[in-house]
């Protein structure tokens, strides 16, 4: 799963906000406790980051409402993912008590999608209702997490950097595979009258062939 993935939950979320005002009801604390809750002793932000993580199949190891609580965790059991540099998706905890996914990095500033916060600085930015994307000096962060993201396939591997003998051993698994691929009905009366003229005898119909294969092919079909 990647970053991106968990940014584009997030920015599907923003403008969302607890209902009614100053309730912390809020679909996000629905999912965390099973039930519908509201009250002061609800505030939803880390709640937010943890329903965005299972929204996208890639749930924390650490399952808790708590800023300091899920820092605690990261730090006695994987403190190599507690970071001082932030990326683009990582957990950030503030010194003020709340947190929200990064967004970008700015010089000296982070932009974040955060949940239970206000959408300027009048209102309260721990508890504000709404899920809204702020940008505020690193000052104000006490630490980043980054989660367990893996590459997309296509950063798997660099062809680029196969050796030869590694691509021809990529060839020939995917002669292999395609050549069971049928070819189907469109190209079966022709194939079986190649096969008829020795053109070819049918084996491995999918499979690929060298321009050398097509010229021995075409030249046997001039004898014919």
């Amino acid at each position: 799963m990647t970053a991106e993935k968990v940014l584009a939950a997030a920015r599907r979320e923003l403008g969302t906000k607890e209902s009614p005002a100053n309730s912390n009801r809020v679909k996000y604390n629905t999912w965390y406790y099973g039930r519908e809750v509201s009250g002061a002793a609800y505030p939803w932000c880390m709640a937010f980051v943890q329903w965005l993580f299972a929204q996208v199949g890639m749930k924390l190891p650490y399952l808790t409402a708590s800023c300091s609580a899920l820092l605690a965790w990261y730090k006695a059991h994987r403190p190599e993912q507690v970071v001082k540099d932030p990326r683009p998706g990582d957990v950030v905890i503030y010194s003020f008590g709340h947190t929200g996914v990064v967004e970008a990095v700015g010089a000296g500033t982070i932009t974040a999608i955060e949940g239970n916060t206000s959408p300027g600085a009048a209102g309260s930015q721990s508890n504000g209702g709404m899920v809204c994307r702020r940008t505020r000096k690193t000052t104000t962060v006490t630490a980043y997490i980054r989660p367990d993201y893996k590459e997309e396939d296509e950063d798997m591997f660099d062809i680029d950097k196969l050796t030869d003998a590694e691509v021809l051993k990529l060839g020939q698994r995917l002669q292999t595979v395609m050549g069971r691929q049928s070819v189907g009905p469109k190209l079966a009366a022709e194939l079986e009258e190649a096969k008829d003229r020795g053109i070819t005898d049918g084996s491995n119909p999918g499979a690929f062939c060298t321009r050398a294969q097509a010229a021995v092919m075409t030249l046997r079909a001039t004898k014919t």
